[in-house]
Formats: structure tokens, sequence, C-alpha cells
């Protein structure tokens, strides 16, 4: 009876979580770039239960087996494109990124699902590569984006929505020359920055995109910001390219991709959920109080 209140217990707290999860999402529908975050929840092992008897006889029959729980193993995030909306403003930048990768095997590309995941013969899962803006923290380190929402302060520094420095391809800060507005700049698609003077393009920067190969390796740290603990198994590389199946827009910034109807149903379910785990609580609780208090007085 007590392994059932703990089974029910574990239930309640990963369909919390599973709740705070789908919450942040929809909070987030409107943000910039944010990426949907799907909560994973993995059972505990079970366990085979018999029948009490003679088992060195063959007298013990099994009855089945036995789920001891469930938990909130991770949340990984979806990086699936997100709409891209217009803005018309010169400091917006949307990425529309459609990145591939061929099969060492046969040299095909590989057949992405809607996820962005592809499994293969032999069980492996491969995510597909995704674009990112990288920016410069208040400590000075290295982080990844996609929110475009940018600004430019009075030292022409470009910025984003949180106050971080956006980087070039070189690693460097962007910063615009000195009594230039951001309107007078343009960015062709792979994030080259040039301003016309007397119809000549002067170039002033490139965008420090960052082709990740491997997303999955990346630790979500808050407000669309992603960090990457090893780089190297994050497979990261610096600059667009006119061959890759990435570009940039300037005047667009790319919508949340929360998908708000599956949202809400997941929303719901846990909520269902949440209460059945909460009403088996309550009947081991009275059969407990009767054990106790009624059968025990006997």
């Amino acid at each position: 009876m007590l392994r059932g209140l703990y089974t029910a217990a574990s239930g309640m707290i990963t369909q919390q979580r599973r709740h705070d999860t789908v919450t942040q999402n929809i909070a987030n529908i409107n943000t910039p770039g944010y990426k949907q975050v799907n909560a994973v929840s993995h059972s505990f092992p079970d366990m085979l239960i018999s029948l009490v008897g003679d088992k060195e006889s063959g007298n013990a029959k099994r009855i089945g087996k036995l789920s001891t729980g469930v938990f909130a193993e991770e949340s990984l995030a979806s990086y699936v494109q997100g709409d891209l909306r217009e803005t018309g403003k010169a400091s917006n930048f949307g990425l529309l990124s459609s990145l591939n990768l061929n099969d060492p095997a046969t040299g095909l590309p590989i057949p992405f699902d809607a996820s962005g995941k592809y499994l293969s013969e032999d069980g492996e899962v491969i995510y597909r590569p995704e674009a990112f803006f990288s920016v410069l923290d208040n400590n000075d380190q290295v982080r990844y984006t996609r929110d475009g929402n940018f600004t430019v302060n009075a030292a022409g520094d470009l910025l984003t929505s949180q106050g971080q420095r956006v980087l070039g391809v070189d690693g460097n800060p962007i910063v615009l020359p000195a009594g230039m507005s951001i309107n007078q700049v343009q960015s062709d698609a792979v994030g080259n920055f040039v301003y016309y003077e007397n119809g000549v393009a002067v170039p002033v920067a490139r965008l420090g995109v960052a082709v990740v190969n491997r997303p999955q390796e990346l630790v979500r740290e808050g407000n669309g910001v992603y960090r990457a603990e090893d780089p190297e198994a994050a497979d990261i590389r610096i600059g667009l390219t006119v061959e890759d199946e990435a570009a940039v827009r300037q005047g667009y910034l790319e919508t949340s991709n929360v998908d708000t109807a599956q949202a809400m149903v997941d929303l719901l379910a846990a909520q269902r959920a949440y209460e059945s785990n909460q009403k088996i609580i309550q009947y081991y609780d009275k059969s407990l109080d009767r054990a106790v208090n009624d059968i025990g007085r006997v």
C-alpha cells in the first residue's frame, strides 16, 4: 500500500513539472526566437510480482509487472523553425535556418522529421544543425540566441534585448562607426553589414552567426539564451556561407515556435493526470486510516 502512495506521489511531482514546462511555453508565445521546451518523463524500473507460494516446487504464479513510479527526466528544446514576421525595423534580424547533414554511409541528405530529429538504423538519434546569433554576456562569456530584436546604444554597440553585445565573425563585439545610424546599414543573407557612400558599398562588420551541428549539447540559461558547456562536443562553426541552407533576414523577427493549441492540450492533460494521482493518494490515506483506527482496534 505504501508503494502505491510513493508511485502516486511521483506521478504528481512529474505532472507538476510538466505543467510548469507547458506554462513556461505559453508565457513565451510572443517572445522572439523562443524555442519550445518539452518535458520528457521516464518510469522507474518495473517489478515482477508473483503469488506467494513454494518457488522450489513451481507453485508460485506470476501476476505481472508493477510500475514503481515515474519522474521528469529532462526538458528538451525543440529547435523547429519559427515563422518570420516582418517588422520593417533595420535593427531587427531573423534567422531562417534549414541546415542539413549528409549520411556518412550513403552520402545523401538525412531525412529529418518535423521536429528536426532522425533515428538511424543503429538507433542513434541525430539532430538537425541550427544557426544562432553569437553574443557576449555581462561576464564576457560567449552565448547563443535566436532573438534578433537588436538595438544600438549611444556608443554604437549592437545589443540584444537583454543588453548583451552582439558578436561579429571575428569574435569581437560589433560597433558601428561614430555617427552612423543602424538605419544606414544593410545586411545580406550571410550577415555582411554594409552602408553605401556615393553608390559604393562600404563594409562595416559581419554577424557572427554560429552554426551548431549538435544543438542538443547546448544548455538553456533563460531569456532565450544558450551556452555550450563543451564547444567541441557541440561542434560549433562561426560564420554563414552562401552554401549554407540558412540566411539572415533584416527587418524581420523570428516568432516563437510554440504550438498554442497543443500547449493547451498538454496543460489540461497534465492537470487531469495530477488530479488522478491526487485522488489515489486520498484513497490510500483513507484505507490506512481505517486500517489503523478501525481494524487495529479489533
